[in-house]
């Protein structure tokens, strides 16, 4: 609690009276959102007291504050991810920072692999709950009672009404959007043909290496949640190959465009 404290009061001396009402996260090729901000102040990752810095190449390492349609936002340009090295406490520390600058909801997105045969490259996936097989949860340990209860209820994770209010932002635009269960695996590599069958059977429609511990976390302190995945490639059988980043970057480089508008427009409507 003492180095959330001390994040905090660094970054509110850097924005001065700007008070964020939404967090953003944005995922591996996701990062063109900050285009559409007006940035009001950028500070890298290595400037703050505390905080973990992010080794992925894809992964910008700045934490944006500025208005999105009107609405000021804190964004995440680049997150952190277990299988970095870093402990479940520090990949969801930025998001308990968050919480105690003032953010009232929490919008997530990430890059994932589609386990629903129905689903094709670059298609969006709105996260309507998840499966945590992570070897370890943010909430293990001695718990911060100043930040949420011993065993907070998971029952409603993602935001419904949210959920239903991006199905009408997509229809509006004229794309379509899938809705289905996101499972967290602790990566980096990427899953064996029985694995993507396993994780099919037991109820995912895709598959990613985060987002599940920011929401944990999130919920743990009462945020409310929306999520999104851009499937960047295809894990059911027949339609596997091998991937490499610049594959996953140039899928989530066609979706950007509609990922950012459906969370530009929800920011707007919240």
């Amino acid at each position: 609690m003492q180095q959330l404290q001390e994040s905090t009061s660094y970054l509110q001396k850097r924005i001065g009276d700007f008070a964020p009402e939404f967090g953003i996260i944005l995922g591996t090729g996701l990062g063109a959102l900050v285009n559409e901000l007006e940035i009001a102040n950028a500070i890298s990752y290595a400037e703050i007291p505390n905080f973990p810095v992010s080794t992925v190449e894809s992964h910008s390492g700045k934490l944006i504050f500025g208005t999105l349609a009107g609405r000021r936002v804190m964004v995440m340009q680049g997150r952190f991810h277990y299988y970095e090295g870093y402990s479940m406490e520090q990949v969801v520390f930025p998001v308990r920072v968050m919480k105690l600058m003032g953010v009232k909801k929490l919008f997530v997105s990430n890059a994932a692999g589609g386990l629903n045969p129905d689903f094709n490259t670059s298609d969006l996936m709105v996260i309507t709950d998840h499966i945590n097989l992570q070897p370890f949860n943010p909430l293990i340990g001695k718990n911060i009672n100043e930040l949420g209860p011993r065993f907070p209820d998971m029952s409603d994770v993602y935001d419904e009404h949210m959920v239903r209010e991006a199905m009408v932002v997509a229809e509006d635009a004229g794309f379509a959007v899938q809705e289905g269960v996101y499972v967290s695996v602790p990566g980096p590599m990427l899953e064996t043909p029985a694995e993507y069958r396993y994780l099919s059977i037991i109820g995912a429609d895709a598959v990613g290496m985060s987002t599940v511990p920011e929401v944990i976390a999130a919920r743990h302190m009462g945020m409310p949640v929306f999520a999104v995945s851009v499937i960047t490639d295809l894990c059911t059988p027949g339609r596997i190959k091998k991937v490499v980043l610049a594959d996953i970057l140039e899928a989530a480089a066609i979706a950007e465009p509609r990922m950012t508008h459906l969370i530009k427009e929800l920011v707007r409507r919240s």
